[in-house]
């Protein structure tokens, strides 16, 4: 599953390996956190971070990864 995950705050790119690969990309006041997970553990545990961090949660929003996505298996 490819998934988009919006937090209030601004992280910069550089938190992207902490959060397992994902695109870390800057929204006005937010940060989007975006791409393939391999399962709903690895959801988990980004979400983990993300409170971890005290970042308040915004939104989720998941679909189906692309065909030929290294995540899609």
């Amino acid at each position: 599953m490819h998934y988009e995950i919006r937090v209030k705050g601004v992280l910069d790119a550089r938190w992207s390996e902490w959060f397992e690969g994902l695109a870390v990309e800057a929204a006005g006041g937010d940060t989007v956190l975006s791409g393939p997970l391999p399962d709903q553990a690895a959801l988990h545990g980004v979400l983990a971070k993300v409170r971890d961090l005290g970042l308040p949660l915004l939104e989720v929003r998941g679909r189906e990864a692309p065909a030929g996505d290294a995540a899609s298996g």
